[in-house]
């Protein structure tokens, strides 16, 4: 990406956007056995998300990964479902402030959809699972059903074997 040869900055130093851009991460927690993906209602943004956060100064994005986990869903993440690289790359704005861009890194965690989630409450208004289906989902991040499309054409071969 041309940004980062552009910049010496790329994790968020104030609240909400300094610098503009600056990088986060999702962990898109997914069981896919039972093809199901789970979502958080998102307080702030007001959007079903899955959970993530902004990379902190010197932080690695799988271990920034690792640590919202812990953070927001209170388990140790498990990245056993397609491995420790990121399914994407996205450059946006989600929720309700116009000009916060962030350049997201998209991991999955690995999920079991018979468990039940216990959300960081000052984040979120609880979660729930939703079929891996790109046209079935509630109001979400503009590019969860991009991000779906292309794990499921992860998925589908393992499990056809």
């Amino acid at each position: 990406m041309d940004w980062l040869g552009s910049t010496d900055d790329i994790f968020r130093r104030a609240k909400p956007d300094i610098p503009s851009p600056h990088l986060a991460v999702y962990m898109v927690m997914v069981d896919p056995e039972a093809r199901g993906v789970y979502l958080g209602q998102h307080r702030l943004a007001g959007l079903h998300l899955p959970m993530g956060g902004h990379v902190e100064p010197g932080e690695h994005p799988l271990a920034a990964a690792r640590r919202e986990a812990g953070e927001e869903l209170g388990i140790e993440a498990e990245f056993d479902v397609v491995g420790q690289q990121p399914v994407l790359l996205t450059n946006g704005t989600v929720g309700s402030t116009p000009v916060h861009t962030d350049i997201s890194l998209w991991y999955v965690i690995r999920g079991v959809r018979a468990r039940r989630y216990t959300l960081d409450p000052s984040e979120f208004d609880g979660g729930r699972w939703w079929d891996l289906d790109p046209h079935g989902l509630p109001a979400t991040d503009p590019h969860l059903p991009r991000f779906l499309r292309k794990l499921d054409s992860i998925l589908l071969p393992d499990i056809r074997r």
